[in-house]
């Protein structure tokens, strides 16, 4: 399983896995592809931004010990903040994003998103709690990119 989840993870590294996902919901889903894959790539830029932008640089907090990683990862590691994974919000961005157009192509982007997030805990990258604030990063920014535009639209005289 480790390496199904280091596999997993290197795919999503520089979000080529969700870029990769939306071409394909573009190319061959027809309009609501283009518009899930639209959102979904949005949701994900936001996400990026916020998380690893802004919250990483206000939040230093050091990586999980060397010693509690079993395996030869932890010298893999990033250097930057461990709060909070930058990766799982984008997961979790892209995937909430494209889920309310494309429901079944959303279900099958939320496994290798739910493999990211368990991978950078199992990695020694991140302490649960970095991930679970990424996942909620990542699901904020999904709801802005749908809700914020009518919201704009709403208050406008």
């Amino acid at each position: 399983m480790h390496r199904v989840l280091s596999a997993v993870e290197e795919c999503a590294e520089s979000a080529k896995l969700w870029c990769g996902a939306s071409v394909l919901m573009a190319s061959a889903a027809g309009r609501r592809g283009r518009r899930a894959a639209g959102a979904g790539l949005a949701a994900l830029m936001l996400a990026q931004l916020v998380s690893n932008g802004l919250v990483k640089h206000l939040v230093d907090r050091p990586r999980p010990p060397k010693e509690w990683i079993p395996h030869d990862e932890v010298d893999d590691r990033p250097e930057s903040s461990s709060f909070p994974s930058g990766h799982t919000a984008a997961a979790a961005a892209f995937t909430a994003a494209v889920l309310p157009t494309r429901p079944l192509a959303g279900l099958l982007c939320a496994v290798p998103a739910a493999m990211v997030a368990i991978e950078r805990v199992q990695s020694g990258a991140h302490y649960p709690s970095d991930v679970a604030a990424g996942a909620v990063i990542g699901l904020l920014s999904a709801w802005l990119v749908r809700y914020a535009p009518r919201l704009a639209l709403r208050r406008l005289p």
